[in-house]
């Protein structure tokens, strides 16, 4: 894509030669444009017509002959005892057809994606306001909530724990205890020390998905006993092996289908929302729907962990550093979801893309009565390179070290090692992408004029006096890892079915919104020289492609689809290089068309094929990782992505209104394999990282969410977007990873929060030391007299 086409969508990308990621299957389109169709070419998504027009079958659109509506009766207490649980009134209102709670699972009464630790319906004991205890099936959807309002509970209530440092010595509030997990690093010397020692306390705030549609879903029974759930799933087969063992049904009984997934930055759907769906089919022999409010889909589903850090930096009188300790406090909620996960990068990235000698890291992860955390995008990692960013500012202002000079000396390179003690093998090109945004010219002041002043804090009418602002430039530096980590075994299968001139992908990874559906697309062009190419729906009969998360479906599941396509080339160039008496290795398709190295051989694809039907099947299998030890070493990571932000932001120091004019971003991404849509994944992601930094803070008051809507949740708008300037994308391609690509969105969300707090340090002079920022936080108050 060019440089005018993305500035159409205030995106800059350079320009990128085709050349630069691998000939494509089309070839370079006229005057040295990028290719139209395989690696490389700006294909557009398949379901973008869809979307706009309004017809993209949402999972709250569906339907069914017979259809009951379904309702979830939640806790309105953060923590309490249950002494009674009367639905009686509730069985006997007109048009109820089924009301089940804990007494009504006939399988595991327990579920968990990573923890099996969580109560389908709470029995004895709410740890969480919003924790379902019985849900209704009804003939109208009125009915049904009314009825589940009917179902009387006894509650004893109980003090809540809401404070994360209190867990410790609280009471347990599950039988598995508060702590869900402890990470001790240790690495290098506990007595080394620097000549200049700076520390900061931190506080990251609690982020939603919020994502766009909330969840909805349908369920179907079976003839055979079974039951089939459409949701809106981005892991339907770990979804289907929970809800089969709570159902208490084999596996091969349970069917789910992926539909309408309007975007996921996290785990999509939570588990508990499907399973009262499944039960409910079942009981009532009917199809049951339950599109649930935007207040339930807040107190049901995983949010970011609010997180606690403590930070000591030592460096010598040149900056360079010498050792980081750190305390990192994660708030898990109830349950434990994925917070040993998120623990793991936090601990293991606390010290941030930087080279220290000597580190010393304490990580817990704890069960409290607060809403529960799991999987949002760069998890873990997102809290710690706010707080590590912000000792960097520390330090530079203590030494009198230009901020982005202080971070240049200590940039992270290909063969240095983490404080986990693994060596970085991938692409490491910290260094240059932070010389690339810092390089890069600051925007323009806003005159000082009334036609102007929606350019300044707060937007027309809201602004203060034009000198009461000030211009702030900050940077961010962060890394994610790839894939799972800790000896997860990542596996995707695909598979890849051609026949006159169309290809199908069958492939079980989810389409979220990060481009898989057009990537696998792509791959089959390139490899095939078919234009035609469609991608399957996604279910359970399929097998398993795993999660949508850490960029594995790029990697894992196009790993397999480029394996299968391949296999499928073989199949057809076979035939042709033994006619000719030639190796398929020295046969080429492009444009369609299958020539010979020495052109003897020249035809057409749709020839070759003669209407045959060709297909294959193959797996992809990263090389494993293993668990951290008991001191927080190990290889516990297949690869990691890196990413600098140069944020400029406007204060108003006097009503602490905060603008952001512009983020301008370099990215390691391994290779370009779309470009508009790598645009497009990077500004998102950008723009979610804003979020966190200034607006998204779902909070609570002892337990309780307050305000669980989005009028009460401010999620940031088009016109709290900034220009967003992609300087630079260094594509140094990781050998290890299918095509060299590395994770496109996550560490964009990972590094731009701690960006806009750079710079609000610089406008204001202020600590800045919790997210999202406070006005009070960028207020500078004048000294008197």
């Amino acid at each position: 894509m060019s440089g005018d086409a993305a500035n159409a969508t205030s995106t800059t990308l350079p320009r990128i030669d085709a050349a630069a990621g691998g000939p494509a299957g089309g070839g370079p389109g006229p005057d040295g444009e990028p290719p139209l169709t395989g690696l490389g070419a700006s294909l557009p998504a398949a379901d973008t017509r869809a979307k706009s027009e309004g017809t993209f079958p949402y999972a709250a659109d569906l339907w069914a002959e017979g259809l009951l509506w379904a309702s979830v009766l939640r806790s309105p207490h953060p923590h309490a005892r249950i002494l009674s649980i009367d639905t009686s009134a509730a069985v006997a209102m007109p048009g109820v057809r089924a009301v089940v709670t804990h007494e009504d699972v006939p399988g595991d009464s327990n579920y968990g994606r990573r923890v099996v630790d969580r109560p389908v319906f709470a029995s004895e004991l709410v740890r969480h306001h919003g924790e379902p205890i019985a849900a209704v099936a009804a003939d109208h959807p009125d009915t049904a909530r009314l009825a589940a309002a009917a179902i009387a509970v006894e509650y004893e209530v109980l003090e809540p724990v809401t404070d994360p440092e209190k867990a410790f010595a609280a009471e347990p509030l599950h039988p598995d205890g508060n702590l869900i997990r402890h990470i001790p690093l240790r690495y290098g010397d506990p007595e080394a020390t620097g000549e200049v020692v700076v520390e900061g306390l931190y506080r990251i705030g609690r982020q939603d998905p919020a994502p766009i549609g909330a969840e909805a879903g349908l369920a179907v029974p079976r003839p055979d006993g079974g039951v089939e759930i459409y949701t809106a799933s981005t892991d339907p087969h770990t979804d289907r092996d929970l809800a089969a063992a709570c159902f208490g049904l084999e596996p091969d009984r349970v069917k789910v289908v992926v539909t309408g997934v309007p975007g996921a930055t996290g785990d999509r759907e939570d588990p508990g929302f499907q399973i009262p769906l499944g039960l409910l089919a079942l009981r009532t022999g009917c199809p049951v729907k339950l599109a649930a409010t935007r207040e339930e889909s807040f107190l049901g589903h995983a949010h970011r962990h609010p997180t606690l850090l403590r930070y000591r930096h030592h460096a010598d009188a040149d900056g360079r550093l010498v050792k980081v300790e750190a305390q990192i406090l994660l708030d898990a909620g109830a349950y434990a979801d994925a917070s040993s996960e998120s623990l793991a990068a936090a601990v293991a990235f606390a010290c941030g893309p930087y080279v220290v000698p000597h580190a010393f890291i304490e990580g817990w992860a704890v069960r409290t009565n607060n809403p529960p955390s799991g999987h949002v995008r760069g998890e873990g990692a997102m809290q710690v390179c706010a707080a590590y960013e912000g000792q960097m500012d520390k330090l530079a202002a203590k030494l009198g070290i230009d901020p982005a000079e202080l971070r240049l000396r200590n940039a992270l390179s290909t063969g240095d090692i983490l404080p986990t003690g693994q060596t970085v093998t991938c692409p490491a090109p910290v260094a240059e992408l932070l010389q690339a945004v810092r390089d890069h010219p600051l925007p323009a002041l806003p005159k000082d004029s009334p036609e102007d002043d929606w350019l300044l804090p707060g937007g027309p009418e809201g602004a203060g006096e034009p000198g009461a602002v000030r211009r702030g430039v900050g940077y961010g530096v962060g890394m994610v890892h790839m894939l799972g980590a800790e000896g997860t075994d990542e596996v995707s299968t695909a598979t890849v079915r051609v026949h006159d001139g169309v290809a199908t992908v069958i492939c079980a990874a989810v389409e979220t919104g990060q481009g898989f559906s057009t990537l696998a697309r792509q791959i089959v062009q390139e490899i095939l020289g078919v234009d035609e190419v469609h991608v399957a729906p996604v279910d359970t009969d399929q097998p398993p492609a795993g999660p949508a998360t850490h960029g594995r479906h790029t990697w894992v599941s196009g790993g397999a689809v480029e394996r299968a396509a391949k296999m499928v080339r073989t199949q057809l160039l076979q035939p042709l290089a033994h006619k000719f008496g030639m190796s398929t290795e020295l046969l080429q398709i492009a444009d369609g068309k299958i020539t010979s190295y020495d052109g003897v051989l020249s035809t057409t694809v749709m020839e070759a094929m003669d209407g045959k039907e060709l297909w294959a099947t193959a797996q992809c299998r990263p090389h494993p990782t293993e668990p951290l030890d008991e001191s927080g070493q190990g290889d516990a990571f297949v690869g990691l992505a890196f990413c600098a932000v140069r944020a400029v932001v406007d204060v108003d120091i006097e009503l602490g209104s905060i603008r952001v004019v512009e983020m301008a971003v370099a990215q390691d991404v391994g290779r370009v394999l779309n470009p508009a849509q790598l645009a497009t994944r990077i500004e998102a992601g950008i723009t979610q990282g804003i979020g966190a930094a200034l607006t998204e803070n779902l909070r609570t008051a002892r337990g309780l969410i307050r305000h669980p809507d989005l009028t009460g949740y401010a999620l940031p708008t088009s016109l709290d977007a900034p220009d967003i300037r992609i300087v630079k994308l260094v594509e140094e391609r990781d050998v290890v990873a299918p095509f060299g690509a590395k994770p496109a969105s996550a560490v964009p969300v990972v590094t731009a929060p701690a960006a806009v707090a750079s710079a609000v340090r610089s406008a204001t002079g202020r600590p800045v030391n919790r997210l999202p920022i406070r006005p009070q936080a960028a207020v500078v108050t004048a000294p008197k007299g």
